[in-house]
């Protein structure tokens, strides 16, 4: 085994810890956005604390860092298992950010930017599932767990249709099917409080401020 996979993982995971969505709060209205609204560092929150456009400029940063990852991770060449690995890895660093004392933001964006290119026909159909739970109920938190829950079946579903290539000589289906679905659990799990709320009936829809700490951002 040679160390382009490992350091494919390492770079992953430190380009998905930029900071994006704390820095431009910080550098807007000078405060930690984590400190405010939903206190996840991620563009739903930077809409809630700085406005659209800054919202939209973390969105955008966020995914592209999440892109970045793959191209990295395929410029070193590595096989389908580590290129799996390295996008779980991107999002895991944007939830989890060793520049931010391990907390961030959901994971949503960084996902679909790390998806859009892995694994691009099945995020296109989990991003149609997110615009429509969004314009039919008015929750962020519930499109992005509908959108994580349908993206390893539309994986599956891509998989046993033969679309998929192969690469390095292997089916890259097995391997692109546990790295979506590890990316679901991931973003899933840090939705836990907003899945509380939605049973309650209580979770803030789009446009109006979080009733409790936690929220989807």
């Amino acid at each position: 085994m040679t160390a382009a996979g490992p350091v494919a993982v390492v770079l992953s995971y430190l380009l998905g810890s930029l900071p994006w969505s704390y820095l431009i709060v910080r550098l807007h209205r000078s405060i930690d956005v984590r400190t405010i609204g939903s206190r996840s560092a991620g563009a739903t929150n930077v809409l809630r604390a700085s406005g659209k456009w800054a919202a939209l400029l973390a969105l955008l940063l966020d995914a592209a860092k999440g892109a970045a990852a793959v191209v990295l991770a395929r410029s070193l060449e590595v096989g389908s298992w580590w290129l799996a690995a390295a996008a779980v890895a991107a999002v895991a660093g944007h939830v989890f950010p060793l520049f931010l004392g391990f907390r961030g933001g959901k994971g949503v964006a960084t996902a679909a930017g790390v998806l859009a290119l892995l694994v691009p026909g099945a995020a296109l159909g989990a991003l149609v599932v997110f615009v429509v739970m969004v314009a039919w109920k008015r929750y962020v938190s519930l499109g992005s767990i509908s959108a994580a829950v349908a993206l390893p079946l539309l994986v599956g579903v891509y998989w046993s249709s033969g679309a998929f290539r192969v690469e390095h000589g292997v089916d890259s289906g097995p391997a692109l099917l546990a790295g979506t679905a590890a990316i679901a659990v991931l973003v899933i799990a840090k939705h836990r409080a907003n899945l509380v709320r939605l049973r309650a009936g209580t979770e803030s829809r789009l446009g109006t401020s979080p009733p409790a700490p936690e929220g989807s951002g």
